[in-house]
């Protein structure tokens, strides 16, 4: 199995490495999920998956039966390489809530059996992990989720800038594997993009033809560049700044 499906099984594999974020860049960015582990938050919302939302499963930790489930979940998830993007969610969430159930990651493993390997069930699990707005586009299919699962190495603001990297570049998978790697190992995400042609916070709109004339209009008014008067405008907006977001961490 490849990063085409859902997960390596080595069981020392060196791209199982993650970073946290380095202290003092900044203000915090909500990372960590705080709705319930397991729970299909983003699986079942008709908005993201369509009526595949009526087919999403929740686990539990807290129960038994549940974890049972979790584990049957994880087994199958490890067998498969060629799953859709949410039945991998779905894996995901199932090593997770395996984890929690079990109490770690070598215990969610044994559970599981068959192929399933500690290094697996971490690299999923941390994929349940990601922000909302990420799993959101691995929900939508754009992002594949054998890189989102790279992307969970990440830590901080810098998994937010390659996961978009990702979609306004056209990552491939292991591109994404390449620079995550690079990032774990100490290189600024800026420059690990950078270092594959990617140029950080370039992104190309399609705006109505409205919007574009006052775009424009108050650009050369300002005598500044578009791009400047979008990203000011964000930055007064209230609901853009560094404050935890509930529908951000879910």
């Amino acid at each position: 199995m490849d990063d085409r499906g859902p997960g390596e099984r080595g069981t020392d594999d060196p791209d199982d490495r993650s970073v946290e974020g380095p202290p003092g860049t900044g203000s915090p960015v909500p990372t960590d999920r705080e709705s319930p582990v397991g729970a299909p938050v983003i699986r079942g919302d008709e908005a993201v998956t369509g009526q595949h939302a009526r087919e999403a499963v929740q686990f539990d930790p807290d129960d038994p039966a549940s974890v049972d489930e979790a584990a049957e979940t994880v087994r199958a998830f490890a067998a498969t390489d060629d799953g859709d993007h949410l039945w991998m969610l779905r894996g995901a969430a199932a090593c997770a809530a395996l984890v929690r159930g079990v109490g770690s990651y070598t215990e969610a493993a044994e559970r599981a059996s068959g192929d399933v390997t500690v290094s697996f069930v971490r690299k999923w699990a941390r994929v349940h992990d990601l922000p909302r707005a990420v799993r959101t586009q691995v929900a939508r299919g754009e992002i594949a989720p054998s890189a989102a699962k790279h992307i969970a190495r990440v830590r901080g603001e810098d998994r937010f800038l390659l996961a978009w990297a990702t979609i306004d570049a056209d990552l491939s998978v292991r591109d994404v594997r390449r620079i995550a790697s690079e990032v774990v190992d100490g290189t600024a995400v800026e420059s690990a993009l950078e270092a594959h042609d990617v140029a950080t916070g370039r992104i190309e709109l399609d705006l109505p033809p409205s919007v574009y004339r006052e775009l424009r209009r108050r650009a050369a008014l300002d005598g500044v560049e578009p791009a400047d008067v979008v990203a000011d405008a964000l930055q007064a907006d209230s609901s853009v700044d560094r404050r935890p977001n509930v529908r951000e961490i879910e």
